[in-house]
């Protein structure tokens, strides 16, 4: 009998953009299950709250036979471990990105010893798209089509009252 390979795949996800769709899109074919963990409990000042996220989330996956999306707070590695999850799977955009990420794995790993971190880059297009920028774009009027899917777009629009 062989176990289900279940991977969390956690954010903040304000907005969902592209990049993360592809990430995510890329690790469904990876394994079993994957879970988009949307951060809740976060020391940064969200557009949209932790509901909207989930279901901005799930509106974009819904086709997407192995991914779940989740909202959580508190410690990451608990959520993990009440998954049954091993894998933890962590976006990388640019070198900058891997200092910070390689001590965070490091220390989740020494939490959850059982837990092995795998990084992933997004495909090339979106190498340098983050939430903040797509946020700081849609402020200023600027188009963010090519960066979320239409459903996002629509609610960034909607949520900053630019329809």
């Amino acid at each position: 009998m062989s176990k289900n390979r279940i991977a969390v795949y956690p954010g903040t996800f304000d907005p969902i953009t592209l990049g993360h769709e592809d990430i995510v899109r890329r690790a469904a074919n990876l394994f079993d299950e994957v879970i988009v963990a949307v951060a809740g409990s976060t020391n940064k000042r969200t557009l949209f709250s932790l509901e909207e996220r989930v279901s901005l989330a799930q509106s974009v996956f819904k086709e997407a036979d192995n991914v779940k999306v989740v909202g959580f707070s508190g410690l990451l590695m608990k959520f993990v471990s009440e998954q049954g999850a091993q894998i933890v799977i962590r976006g990388l955009r640019a070198a900058s990105d891997f200092e910070y990420e390689f001590q965070l794995a490091g220390m989740n790993r020494k939490i959850y010893p059982k837990l092995e971190t795998l990084f992933l880059t997004p495909a090339e297009q979106y190498m340098f798209v983050s939430s903040t920028l797509v946020r700081e774009v849609a402020m200023l009027d600027g188009d963010v089509t090519q960066f979320v899917s239409p459903t996002v777009k629509a609610a960034i629009m909607n949520k900053l009252d630019k329809d």
